[in-house]
């Protein structure tokens, strides 16, 4: 497996790295971990995973496979979310006893979706106690994790005591996150890419992202996985993998690849820019919703009319033989906004669920003024 220097860390990780948040069935330990082993058999030495991920399980998963791993020839990165160094340090004990280690090689500061929430994690402690963490053994290298624009996330890097950065990078999105690719590059710092695959949208939608391709491409996954990688300040691009077949084509994408010229790069950048902004990749970040409204299976079903047309057919053929969902379902939205809060793609969530009411022949502006009326 082709590595790249992380940072300045010291450490070569391989340019595909395993991303341990799509699980299926993770109730299922060992037939997760198996997948786990088979990625490091096949090369793969960076495993990410996260608190939360997969019905809390996915620390569970990675840890049973570290078991028969080799020391010193794996690194492990997870996270915390908490704003407090007593929440942090919490985290961070559960997540070295889930992993059955010692120690984290890379411990992020995570899930960044504001520079309010930056803020938090200063003024609350965290980024104290996670360098307090580093000082003990207990971390080798001190990250970040975000989805913040890329002019947001530099604000970020240049204030933080950062060693390397994970954030949202595809051929879906690349030009709002290249300001921060470009920040982390000047530091030093080593750059691991989440959601290369657009959270799955880019393999199932191949025929539309076949332009990815170059004529020595087998497939569109590959190409858009080697288009992450061809980037020469990305370290490392993160694929989630459910079953072993996954694992092998992320990694027979990568072998005797030499990666791609930049003209080729400019070339997706001319058809992408101004064409597919506002693409929801299926994070999960703006949940849960207070009442109950399946958001990001809703924002899946609109991508269908941003990539196929504007007919009301694909936004109900999506809920339907995807979800088990129907349009009727989008009622439930009370216009809050809480999720364009936590929206890593800051997309117009509620404006969405209108149209996708309307197919329902509600209107939700209407039924929230009805509302306020009869209190």
């Amino acid at each position: 497996m082709w590595t790249k220097p992380y940072g300045s860390t010291g450490k070569d990780i391989s340019v595909v790295g395993f991303g341990g948040m799509r699980f299926d069935n993770p109730e299922d330990i060992d037939a997760n971990a198996e997948v786990v082993l088979h990625a490091y058999k096949r090369g793969i030495n960076y495993f990410d995973t996260a608190p939360g991920y997969c019905k809390d399980k996915s620390e569970d998963i990675v840890g049973a496979a570290v078991a028969h791993m080799t020391p010193g020839t794996f690194y492990l990165s997870s996270k915390s979310m908490a704003s407090d160094a007593a929440g942090f340090r919490k985290d961070l004990e559960k997540s070295l006893k889930r992993l059955g280690v010692e120690k984290l090689h890379f411990h992020h500061i995570w899930c960044l979706v504001t520079l309010d929430q930056w803020k938090k994690r200063q003024d609350g402690g965290a980024v104290a106690e996670a360098l307090k963490a580093k000082e003990e053994g207990l971390v080798e290298h001190v990250v970040v994790s975000s989805h913040l624009i890329g002019d947001e996330l530099k604000v970020v890097l240049d204030e933080g005591p950062f060693e390397g950065v994970t954030l949202g990078y595809c051929a879906i999105n690349f030009p709002f996150r290249e300001v921060a690719v470009q920040a982390a590059a000047e530091k030093n710092m080593g750059v691991v890419t989440m959601n290369p695959l657009g959270g799955g949208m880019i393999p199932q939608n191949a025929e539309r992202f076949d332009f990815l391709r170059e004529p020595e491409d087998p497939s569109v996954v590959s190409a858009a996985i080697r288009f992450n990688v061809s980037h020469p300040d990305i370290t490392c691009a993160l694929v989630g993998c459910t079953t072993t077949e996954h694992v092998d084509e992320a990694v027979e994408a990568v072998e005797d690849f030499q990666p791609y010229p930049q003209e080729h790069v400019e070339r997706i950048r001319e058809k992408l820019l101004g064409s597919f902004e506002g693409l929801c990749t299926g994070c999960g970040y703006c949940l849960p919703c207070p009442l109950g409204v399946e958001i990001p299976k809703m924002m899946d079903a609109y991508n269908m009319r941003i990539l196929q047309g504007r007919e009301e057919r694909h936004i109900t053929d999506r809920l339907k033989y995807h979800w088990a969902l129907s349009p009727e379902d989008a009622l439930a939205c009370s216009l809050c906004g809480a999720c364009e809060k936590k929206c890593t793609q800051h997309i117009p969530i509620r404006e969405r669920l209108k149209e996708i009411a309307a197919i329902a022949g509600g209107d939700l502006e209407k039924q929230q003024e009805e509302k306020k009326e009869k209190s």
